[in-house]
């Protein structure tokens, strides 16, 4: 079968554009070959700096021939119906139409159409020129003279050739003729910009890919990947050193170069008194570079590796002294910034948080740290944190925000303030939070595990989801703008990871009343606004308003209510909050392997009418699931299993049937058989031997217990018969297997549960 070769060959991609520009043109090419009934057997894409390349193996030569019958109207229908029909099917008259024989509804005409399949390079001449015209590019451009008339291609860069040949591989293959704003469709490419930039003549992928890299260009980005981190390793370790290797930056530069020369370059010693992340990120930003450290030390050296795109005749002496120009100038305004950040203390800093919005909603930035600062205050005890260290760390830990560093390199934001902190001889435990409150930032960040940071780290998040929360800006589909998954993971990491045996509604409700607090107090400052009093008289006003508010908004670990209108606006949006992040944990659990439906019976209790608090407790939680799973690989787990869902299915019923529950003690004086006496004695002993397990969080003895109930159960339904027709005694049986139902349901909801 024949092969496609396409190349679209322009002046540079960038790099950040170039991977889903690959996958694009597969995608658009391979989709429009299938809808054409051309059914490939492979595709692989390339992009370079200056060039996307298609490769399609294993099309058929032409499209199958199409056979369609186009039922037409009944025999002795209007003329204009009949002309309908033969100009909608191309038949001159009805003498080349069937005719098709229905007893019920009337003979009708049918057209049997029959369209013959065309070459596929025909086929390709027709998609190719429509998918280079509406490539989806982020942003294009027009160019040259033609670039004023109507319908002017418009492409990232302007295009230069196209290459697209198509054939077997025993055959010279053919061009696919077609042509876009004057560049015609061939067989002729370049090779590298500087090294050989003169036409090739190329004929399919196999020896385009051996020309090219011939006239030095890599046409893989991966092999240019390969190449670039086993030079740069050899280069260091030449010198004793060890790359610092970063997989973001591989994967950018990868992207600039065609046929990458790494060369080793070095800057003054001197700049080495800066914090070595501060040099990375400025010679990563500027000059997009790799730095190596001393194996010994692990710390920064003075020597980075850059990435020519030319073997230069100096051996590339000219590349890197030009490189270390722009490194040494870039880390002399490093160096300036982070010794101008020092002479300001990071408390200095936080005046500044008042003038700066948070969110409109929610208040000021300084706001924001205050309600942080109180929240990591009533956690830390929680978590076994000194209270003090936690108060200081909430107070400082965003004011690099405002510090030069920062402001050039966002993403260090957390790190310079535990520099900083240090630097001005805060608590070790402080500075560590200033860096760790941010964390964990994703699935494989690293989890703080100093109680101070654990503090101040849940405080800032949760802070975040009960903010956003209460003021309805929850994520929506694939929407999610404030990072709200990401927070509700990380609290749900920070708990299971410590183990911390925290009540998750509780956390979720101090953070409320904190945002409450001020949402209301803001209120307040609309109000005093207004007066027309002197400015001290007006802060007073606001000063005894505010105190007043606190007062009457206190935490329940006080022991004293909020007020009724803060307590009804809470409850109207903080469960929503705690089953989104029960939600979070189901995802983090499944994807560690965790069975689903052991995940809902244990979080999604659910008992009719009856309201049953969840289990908010992370920790016991997943240790029940734990157990739970172990529990139902034994026969016991399996043979209880079977019976608490026989009794759940009778129930479900005889309830629909009665229209009511069948909840509430059992009357032991209409036991009949002795089957129903022993399993209420097994009941009995299971609630309770069930319930101390559960209360000292020896889950595994809580299953114990459980399958305590086996054998009564098994019993129970071999002898009795639960509808009986004495009305009373069924009525009793059948509030004898509500208590099973109720039994089991103080470790697991058993119903939710998959055989």
């Amino acid at each position: 079968m024949p092969d496609l070769l396409l190349e679209l060959f322009s002046e540079e991609i960038p790099a950040r554009m170039q991977a889903k520009a690959a996958d694009d043109l597969k995608r658009l090419v391979t989709d429009k070959l299938v809808a054409e009934g051309l059914v490939y057997e492979g595709a692989k894409a390339f992009a370079t700096p200056r060039r996307l390349t298609l490769t399609v193996h294993g099309i058929p030569a032409r499209q199958p021939d199409l056979k369609d019958e186009r039922k037409g109207p009944k025999i002795g229908a209007p003329d204009a119906a009949v002309q309908g029909f033969l100009k909608a099917t191309g038949l001159t008259s009805l003498d080349q139409a069937t005719i098709q024989k229905d007893p019920k509804k009337g003979d009708f005409y049918v057209a049997l159409i029959e369209k013959p399949g065309k070459p596929a390079i025909d086929v390709l001449a027709d998609i190719l020129p429509v998918i280079v015209r509406t490539f989806p590019w982020p942003k294009s451009m027009r160019w040259g003279e033609r670039s004023a008339k109507p319908g002017a291609l418009q492409w990232v860069r302007p295009l230069h050739s196209i290459v697209a040949t198509f054939g077997i591989d025993t055959e010279e293959p053919e061009v696919v003729a077609f042509e876009i704003s004057g560049i015609k469709a061939g067989q002729m490419t370049r090779g590298h910009r500087f090294m050989a930039p003169d036409e090739i003549s190329v004929r399919r992928f196999e020896d385009y890919e051996a020309k090219l890299y011939a006239a030095k260009v890599v046409l893989d980005p991966q092999r240019r990947k390969d190449i670039i981190l086993a030079d740069a390793k050899t280069l260091a370790q030449a010198q004793n050193y060890a790359l610092v290797e970063d997989q973001g930056l591989l994967d950018e530069v990868s992207g600039l170069v065609e046929w990458p020369v790494p060369l080793m370059g070095s800057f003054d010693q001197d700049f080495l008194s800066i914090p070595g992340e501060v040099i990375r990120a400025t010679i990563r930003a500027n000059q997009k570079c790799f730095v190596v450290s001393d194996p010994a030390t692990g710390k920064l050296a003075n020597k980075f590796i850059l990435t020519a795109n030319i073997e230069a005749s100096d051996g590339g002496a000219a590349i890197t002294a030009g490189n270390e120009r722009v490194i040494r100038a870039r880390l002399s305004d490093a160096k300036f910034f982070y010794d101008t950040d020092l002479k300001t203390k990071l408390e200095d800093r936080l005046p500044k948080f008042d003038q700066i919005v948070f969110h409109e909603k929610l208040g000021t930035q300084a706001e924001r740290i205050a309600r942080i600062e109180r929240l990591a205050a009533e956690i830390a005890p929680l978590v076994g944190a000194d209270v003090e260290k936690a108060k200081r760390a909430a107070k400082l830990c965003k004011a690099d925000l405002l510090t030069e560093v920062v402001g050039e390199f966002p993403e260090l934001q957390g790190l310079m303030g535990k520099y900083y902190a240090l630097a001005q001889g805060e608590d070790a435990s402080v500075a560590a939070a200033c860096e760790e409150h941010y964390k964990p930032q994703g699935p494989t960040d690293r989890v703080p595990t100093d109680p101070v940071s654990i503090a101040v780290a849940l405080a800032d998040k949760l802070d975040t989801l009960v903010g956003f929360w209460a003021i309805d800006e929850k994520p929506t589909g694939s929407k999610d703008p404030y990072a709200l998954r990401r927070a509700a993971l990380g609290v749900i990491r920070l708990i299971l990871n410590g183990k911390l045996r925290l009540s998750l509604d509780d956390l979720l409700d101090s953070a409320a009343i904190e945002i409450e607090a001020d949402r209301e107090f803001k209120k307040l400052q609309g109000t005093v606004e207004k007066l027309q009093d002197l400015h001290f008289e007006r802060d007073a006003l606001a000063r005894s308003e505010y105190k007043r508010i606190r007062e009457r908004i206190v935490r329940r670990s006080h022991g004293v209510q909020s007020s009724m209108e803060t307590r009804e606006r809470i409850d109207e949006y903080l469960p929503d909050l705690l089953f989104f992040i029960f939600d979070r944990l189901k995802v983090q659990l499944r994807e560690q392997g965790a069975r689903h439906d052991l995940i809902d019976a244990v979080t999604a209790v659910d008992a009719g009418d009856e309201i049953v608090e969840v289990q908010d407790d992370l920790v016991a939680l997943v240790s029940t699931i734990e157990a739970l799973a172990a529990f139902l690989a034994t026969d016991d787990g399996k043979n209880l299993l079977a019976g608490t869902k026989r009794a759940a299915n009778i129930l479900r019923i005889e309830e629909k049937k009665d229209g009511r529950s069948f909840n509430g003690a059992p009357d032991a004086s209409l036991y009949a058989q002795d089957e129903e006496k022993a399993l209420a004695a097994a009941i009995d002993r299971a609630k309770a031997e069930a319930g101390a397990a559960v209360a000292s969080e020896d889950f595994a003895a809580a299953m114990t217990a459980m399958a305590g109930l086996r054998p009564a159960v098994d019993a129970f339904f071999d002898k009795v018969t639960v509808n009986a027709d004495d009305k009373a005694v069924r009525e009793n049986r059948l509030k004898l297997l509500g208590e099973i139902r109720a039994a089991t349901r103080a470790v697991a909801d058993f119903s939710k549960i998959q055989d």
